[in-house]
């Protein structure tokens, strides 16, 4: 894990995420990652699977735009984190996972969304030039098959478009939930 990660996603106090409320943050990330655009015309897989990659380019362009705010950033990224995982254990739940097997199902979706936010983070900062983010959503969002021509780079040009949209609000706004991701357009 990289250390902005450490420092955004680190342990904190309770006191500290009791005071954070990520509930309207949380919704817009899982808003978004349903947009039934992305399961049609970039044919990312309508499963639970394909889901969950969306969830994690989402939230993952939203903890990348929390980093810049340093330490005033990482409560509401954990306190968001935080909410997305309860809400993870509760769909695995009401999708008839048995108790016994939801903490090793959730370990694994950890493991996944931790090594997708660092490979996300690496190929963005590579800058546009040599494909890293297209090659990165290649093997992640489209990893149970090959991707449509052009889908890998239309979402890498997304979430771009995205990530620089997301710079332009300020911490109050994302706090309340006032997220914008780019225009993605069928």
């Amino acid at each position: 894990m990289t250390a902005w990660m450490q420092t955004l996603l680190g342990r904190m106090g309770a006191g500290a995420r009791g005071r954070v409320d990520a509930g309207a943050l949380h919704a817009a990330v899982v808003g978004q990652a349903r947009d039934p655009r992305f399961y049609e015309v970039l044919a990312v897989a309508d499963t639970v699977e394909g889901r969950f990659e969306m969830l994690c380019v989402h939230a993952f362009l939203v903890l990348n735009r929390l980093k810049r705010e340093g330490g005033a950033g990482a409560p509401l990224g954990q306190a968001m984190v935080d909410t997305l995982f309860l809400d993870l254990d509760r769909a695995l739940r009401e999708m008839g996972v048995g108790d016994l097997s939801v903490a090793k199902r959730m370990k694994t979706l950890a493991q996944a969304f931790y090594g997708r936010l660092e490979a996300y983070e690496v190929a963005l900062a590579a800058g546009p030039g040599g494909g890293a983010l297209a090659a990165a959503v290649a093997r992640n969002v489209f990893a149970d098959g090959q991707p449509a021509p052009g889908a890998a780079d239309r979402l890498a040009g997304y979430m771009r478009a995205s990530a620089d949209e997301l710079d332009s609000i300020d911490l109050a706004a994302l706090g309340n939930g006032s997220v914008r991701f780019a225009a993605f357009s069928g």
